[in-house]
């Protein structure tokens, strides 16, 4: 499964594409660095427009504070359109301010996460993706 992650600092995708690897995640993280872009693969357009290269994601990570559009503008973009309500969107910032994780979840965000700065504790929230988020996902198309 493909995890979109929005997010403008190159160190941050870094290390949490290092986080998948370690934690052994079989799923893919693709990523943009900033808001209109996040759109713009969502939506399918530009350079985004050939699902193959470009499929759609079973998550979300939105950084909050990203030029062009913040991970709150996307977020409101994701929740109104029809066919991703029930995308889970997760904020995934360093933002602890309460104004910040108040207006994300009035938008509809499914969760709230603060980045941790020890890298093993980026592993552990890698699996607890995993469990939480793609295995519940997962089990349906393994049942049929």
């Amino acid at each position: 499964m493909l995890i979109l992650y929005a997010e403008d600092e190159e160190n941050d995708v870094f290390f949490l594409k290092r986080a998948f690897k370690m934690a052994r995640s079989r799923h893919i993280l693709s990523d943009v660095p900033d808001g209109e872009q996040a759109i713009q693969y969502l939506a399918g357009e530009g350079p985004f427009a050939d699902r193959t290269n470009s499929p759609l994601p079973a998550l979300i990570l939105l950084d909050i504070n990203m030029p062009r559009k913040s991970g709150l503008e996307v977020l409101e973009w994701i929740r109104q359109q029809p066919h991703f309500k029930s995308l889970p969107v997760l904020m995934f910032t360093s933002s602890s301010r309460q104004e910040d994780i108040d207006t994300a979840r009035l938008l509809g965000a499914d969760d709230y996460l603060l980045k941790p700065t020890d890298p093993l504790r980026l592993i552990d929230l890698v699996k607890s993706l995993d469990e939480r988020w793609l295995s519940q996902q997962e089990a349906p198309a393994r049942n049929r």
